[in-house]
């Protein structure tokens, strides 16, 4: 019940921020209407961030650059390789479709209908 009213304390700082963004008007600066929604929502994450799920969150954070700095990246050389080969079979695969529209363009026209 707790997380739940932090959350909604969150979100509701959050439309604050907002909401005074509009209600400062043009008569204010740009820059202290922006800060207004910064502040919000800098407001509404920190409350956020001490809720359950917040912390979870955080902790799912942690773990994920934990395993990201597990992953063994590709070589230079392996990247290109790969995107070269990308590159081939979309052109392979642009040229077959060409191919086939072409070809189910003339049995439909041609043949079928007698069109041209």
């Amino acid at each position: 019940m707790v997380d739940k009213l932090k959350f909604t304390l969150a979100i509701a700082l959050l439309v604050a921020g907002v909401a005074g963004f509009y209600v400062l008007g043009e008569e204010w600066p740009l820059v202290v209407r922006v800060l207004c929604v910064l502040a919000g929502l800098a407001a509404g994450g920190a409350v956020a961030w001490f809720s359950g799920p917040g912390r979870r969150f955080g902790e799912f954070v942690r773990e994920a650059i934990v395993e990201t700095r597990k992953v063994v990246w590709p070589t230079r050389r392996e990247t290109t390789q790969m995107t070269g080969i990308v590159f081939v079979f979309v052109v392979v695969m642009a040229i077959f479709l060409w191919l086939t529209d072409k070809s189910l363009e003339w049995v439909v026209y041609d043949v079928v209908l007698g069109w041209r």
